[in-house]
Order: structure tokens, then C-alpha cells, then sequence
């Protein structure tokens, strides 16, 4: 719902009002007298309309115009119900995003065993866009296009909502380019969309031995700003939907509602390929969940009404958790819930515009109050924020610990010098550990092992060294985890003698050898271990594939030359586009731990004005 729409919210909330009437009454407006056998209306229509007017007090017209709506959806409803049931035909309602310049709302009559990819063919052509131009979310789910409606649980009558991935400014131009722009920009987006992704799952696959100093890479942090430690096979799902969270946040601070929904719903996906305990431990998940409800609410999306009212009980329970009942979880954390509780006030003004759409203007008026009355306590004088930033400190960082202090500013400055300085002793405090984790590493890598085999070995033996060479002695199969800039490595024929000396076989030595980096006392220690055989498990493809090789003669020998130097092209470009997405990503996530906290809350303000003027003017109609 676009703030100060005022006649939509209005034609939804009679709606909603009429419909539990109706439903209270046992009132089946498909049914005689209502509808005649030719499904027209009936007399009695007029006569109900009367009545409930009366008894709303509201305008008999505009009562019968929305009463006759639903009974005509009524009636449409149950023909395409008999026609689905013995046809296997369904209906979908399709919910034009406000990207487009058309009705709205429309209906598709399809079989419900096509596919994704078949479905957004059909809605293309229904919509008269192109395909590469539209994304489809069905219960706040992305609808999958290679598998089928049924297999997605996307049944008859269900509501399908069409974002657009076109830039609103370029809408305004000529008809005649517009076919040619949708095109080019919806590819664009949709490329923009891949590229992100990319971006995320290279920064998620950042080994352990990665120094973030030098190279990005991201951390998960907890409310106080401390690293989580997050299991392996958790941790890309986990970065992937917090990145695409962060991404889509972003957008929507510029307010470009569509491109952030597509991320902010993949970003659900990926977050629920997470663990319970994970999801309970930050409150990520439950922000997330705020942030698609603002989306719905900006977009006029009515129809996800249903999935909205699913998301804010999630959201609240998740708070619950992560917080406690009372917020005593994070007193304990952080010593005051000052600015969290801007997330709250969104969640009372999210639940208060829901209980509006829904007709329950009772429970509507109690959320749109503490949302107001959250707002009122929350609210940063200027001059205050004036003054901290005077002292050094930016408006960000003057904004929550105001709202930390309630309002006092000497406690807020003296809250934000005690941030900095935790901060700064946690930053040392990861930068030591992981200066000593390093040196640990480089350790077993002067030994021959692999960084990567031993990080992981280092996470088993919980950072002990000696127990950590001990794993990789243990267990062969950490040594085929090779470090891509070393999969490649060169053995003195010098060293494969000795240890065909030694008794070893010449092809097994130069394996070991080729493993080990060289090494030849390490790669005698394991030929003498393994009595002369490596476990078949020990080689990583491409030390296999090395291992192969045969010298390049001298007719291909150009031609090896030339597949070599393109190939380091193709290598130093590749690295060139990994670093150009990985900055993309880093760029749009914010330096503050609290940022998705920091909210300005103009556009709350406007919304609890407009929301709490609609209710007054509903009450006062009703009187």
C-alpha cells in the first residue's frame, strides 16, 4: 500500500468488514436468493446492502457496489472450482507489480502440471512483456522454473505476484522503445540479480587461511559486534542470504521495491537452509521478515496479505527467542533496548496496516498506537544530533546512541566512546587470534601440507598445533585438499631418485612428491606409513590430473604454449571479475554492525498518520 492511498485502504478495509459479516452471518452470496440460476443478482442483494450500510454507517451505494464485487468473485470462483475439479484446468490470479501501466489484477486459466518456466511464458504473454523482463513469487516464495506448479504446492485459485525488473525513470519514454528497452533492462536487472550471487558465493567459499586484511572476506557477527563461529556446512547458505538481505536493504533505502523484493525473498530461501539454533541466535532472519512486509506494503500488494500476516508472527517469535519475551536477553547483551525498538515500532505499524486491510479495526487502532507511542520515545532531536557530531562522531552513530540513552547526550556520548573502544579491543582481540591461527598454519605448510588441509585440520584440533599435525597424519584425506596457486608443482628428478633409493616405487614417489609440494621427508614419511601405497582417496582431480601429464613433444609444443598463455589470460581475467563482484558486495554492506538499525523513521511517521486518520474516519462513519 503506497502511503496516502487512502481510497484503496479504504475500499479494503469495507471489504474485509463485509466479508467476516458475511462469513459471521452464514450468508452465501453464490447461493439464492442472492443469485438467481443464471448468476444474476437477486433481489435480496439490495435488501442486505441496506441493512449492512445501516448498520456500518456507511453509504448504501458503495456498500452494494463491493457487495455485488463479491458476490460476482463469488460466483466466478465456484464455476472455475467445477471447471478445475473435472478439467484439471485451474485459475491464477495474477498481481501486476507497480511497475507496470495496466490493470493490475488479472486472471490465467492453465493446467496446473505445466512448469515454472512455461508459467512465466504464459504470464509474459498475458502481460505483454517479455519473459526476461519478470519475476514471479507465489507466498513470498520464487516460483522455480524447471520444476511444476504441483510439485510447488502452487494449487488453483492460488495468487501469483509479478515483479517487474525494469528502472521506473525509464518508463516514461516512447511506446516505440519501449518493447527494445524491457528487453535490454530486464536483462540487466537479471544479470545485475546473477552477478550479486556470484559476488556472495565467492566471498562465502573464502578458505579459513584468507587474512581479511588483505583479502575481503566476510564475518558473522553477533549484537555486540564479537564473530560467530558458524558451522561449514551452514556457513554459504548463511552468507548468501545475509549478503542478498544486506543487497536488498540497500535498495530499498533507494526506494527501488521491486529489484529489493526479488533479493530480499531469495535471501528467505537460503536463510531457511539454515539451522533453528543459527536463526535464534541473531535477528537477522526476523529484520528480514519486516523488511518483505515493508516491500508488500510499498508495492500495493494486497494479495500477499495472507503471507504477510505469516512473516510478522515469525518475525515477533524470532524476536522472542533471540531477545527474550521481554527483551531481557539483550539487556543482558548490550545493557538497553533503545535502538532495537525501532524494530518493534515497524512491527506494531506493520500489524496495525494489516488489521486495517483485514477489517479489524479494533485490533488495527492498538498497533497503530504503540507504534505511535514508540515513535514519540524514539524520536532524535536535531540539535542533539548536532551536538554529537560536532564532537566527532557521525550522525549514524549520534542517531542510536540517543535512542540507547532515551535522549540524554552526554550518556550518548560517553555510550559511543565505549562502543568504539569494545569494538576496537574485539577487532585486536580476532586480529591476534587470527595472527596466531596464521602463524599456525604457515607452520604446517613449511611442513608440506596444503593452507587448506591445514585450516581444516587446525578446526578439528579446536587451533592446537601439535594435535593438528596429528589429524593430518590421521586422516589422507585432508591432504587432497590442495590450495588452487599450488595445484600446479614442479619435482626434481633428484628427489624422485632418492626416494627410488629408498626402495619406493618411481611412479608412487612422484606422486607423493607432487602432494607434498616437494617435500621429500614428508612424502617419505607417508610412503613409509602407508607401506609404499597412498590411499586411493589421497589426490584431489587435479593433482591427478597433473600427476598424468606427458611431457608436450615438440610438433605441439606452440600449441601448448599458446593453450598455456591463453589459459593465464583467461585465469587473470576471471580473477579480475571475482575481485570487481566481491567489491560490488562489500560495497553495499554497511561498516556499523547497527545500521539495519538506524532508521530515520520519516516514512513511519507518515504512515502512522495516514493509517491512524483512516481508522478515526472509519470509526466516526460508523457512529
Amino acid at each position: 500500500m503506497v502511503p496516502g492511498n487512502k481510497e484503496m485502504a479504504q475500499e479494503e478495509h469495507l471489504q474485509s468488514k463485509l466479508i467476516n459479516i458475511l462469513r459471521i452471518e452464514g450468508v452465501h452470496l453464490w447461493s439464492p436468493p442472492y443469485t438467481s440460476n443464471n448468476n444474476e443478482a437477486g433481489p435480496a442483494v439490495k435488501e442486505l446492502a441496506e441493512r449492512l450500510a445501516s448498520k456500518l454507517g456507511h453509504d448504501f451505494i458503495e456498500v452494494e457496489k463491493k457487495l455485488e464485487e463479491i458476490r460476482v468473485n463469488s460466483v466466478q470462483r465456484g464455476e472455475a472450482k467445477r471447471i478445475y475439479k473435472s478439467t484439471g484446468v485451474g485459475v491464477l490470479i495474477v498481481i501486476l507489480s507497480s511497475g507496470f501501466k495496466q490493470d493490475r489484477k488479472k486472471t490465467l486459466s492453465t493446467e496446473m502440471n505445466i512448469t515454472g518456466k512455461q508459467l512465466i511464458s504464459k504470464i509474459a504473454e498475458l502481460c505483454n512483456t517479455k519473459e526476461s523482463c519478470i519475476k514471479l513469487t507465489v507466498n513470498g516464495r520464487l516460483v522455480n522454473l524447471e520444476k511444476t506448479l504441483d510439485e510447488q504446492n502452487i494449487k488453483h485459485n492460488a495468487k501469483v505476484y509479478v515483479i517487474k525488473l525494469m528502472l521506473s525513470e525509464e518508463e516514461a519514454k516512447k511506446e516505440a522503445e519501449k518493447t527494445c528497452r524491457e528487453q535490454v533492462e530486464g536483462k540487466k536487472n537479471v544479470q545485475k540479480k546473477d552477478r550479486i550471487k556470484k559476488g556472495l558465493e565467492i566471498l562465502s567459499l573464502r578458505e579459513e587461511y584468507v587474512d581479511p586484511d588483505i583479502i575481503p572476506c566476510l564475518e558473522i557477527a553477533d549484537q555486540t559486534g564479537k564473530p560467530i563461529k558458524i558451522p561449514p556446512d551452514q556457513k554459504k547458505a548463511l552468507v548468501l542470504a545475509m549478503g542478498l538481505h544486506e543487497k536488498g536493504r540497500s535498495l530499498l533505502k533507494r526506494k527501488q521495491y521491486d529489484m529489493a523484493l526479488l533479493l530480499l525473498v531469495e535471501a528467505d530461501e537460503h536463510f531457511c537452509k539454515c539451522g533453528e539454533d543459527l536463526l535464534n541466535t541473531v535477528d537477522n532472519y526476523a529484520v528480514l521478515q519486516l523488511d518483505i512486509v515493508w516491500c508488500y506494503v510499498q508495492q500495493e500488494q494486497l494479495s500477499a496479505l495472507e503471507d504477510a500476516e505469516k512473516k510478522l508472527k515469525r518475525c515477533k517469535e524470532c524476536f522472542e527467542k533471540c531477545y527474550g519475551t521481554g527483551q531481557e536477553r539483550l539487556f543482558n547483551i548490550k545493557g538497553s533496548s533503545g535502538s532495537e525498538k525501532v524494530l518493534f515500532l515497524r512491527l506494531h505499524l506493520l500489524y496495525g496496516i494489516l488489521h486495517y486491510l483485514k477489517g479489524d479495526g479494533n485490533r488495527s487502532y492498538t498497533d497503530i498506537k504503540k507504534a505511535e507511542e514508540l515513535y514519540r520515545e524514539l524520536y532524535v532531536d536535531n540539535s542533539s544530533v548536532t551536538i554529537l557530531t560536532e564532537l566527532g562522531y557521525t550522525e549514524q552513530e549520534a542517531r542510536l546512541a540517543l535512542r540507547a540513552c532515551d535522549g540524554d547526550v552526554n550518556n550518548a556520548a560517553e555510550h559511543i566512546q565505549r562502543r568504539r573502544e569494545e569494538k576496537a579491543a574485539i577487532k585486536h582481540e580476532e586480529r591476534e587470534k587470527r595472527r596466531h591461527r596464521n602463524d599456525a598454519i604457515n607452520t604446517l605448510a613449511g611442513m608440506g601440507f596444503s593452507k587448506h588441509a591445514a585450516a581444516v585440520a587446525l578446526s578439528r584440533a579446536n587451533g592446537d598445533l601439535d594435535k593438528a599435525f596429528q589429524v593430518l597424519l590421521d586422516n589422507p584425506d585432508l591432504l587432497a585438499l590442495a590450495d588452487p596457486e599450488t595445484s600446479t608443482v614442479s619435482v626434481s628428478p633428484e628427489s624422485i631418485e632418492k626416494l627410488v633409493y629408498l626402495g619406493f616405487d618411481c611412479s608412487t614417489a612422484e606422486s607423493a612428491l607432487r602432494q607434498f609440494r616437494g617435500n621429500i621427508h614428508l612424502a617419505t614419511q607417508y610412503l613409509a606409513r602407508y607401506r609404499g601405497n597412498l590411499p586411493s582417496g589421497l589426490f584431489s582431480p587435479s593433482m591427478d590430473h597433473t600427476a598424468s601429464m606427458e611431457p608436450a613433444s615438440s610438433e605441439n609444443s606452440h600449441d601448448s604454449a599458446a593453450a598455456a598463455e591463453s589459459s593465464s589470460h583467461a585465469s587473470e581475467e576471471s580473477d579480475l571479475m571475482d575481485t570487481e563482484l566481491v567489491e560490488e558486495i562489500i560495497a553495499d554492506i554497511p561498516e556499523h554492525e547497527e545500521d539495519y538499525l538506524d532508521l530515520t523513521l520519516e516514512e513511519e511517521a507518515e504512515l502512522i498518520a495516514k493509517y491512524k486518520s483512516y481508522i478515526e474516519n472509519s470509526q466516526t462513519a460508523g457512529t
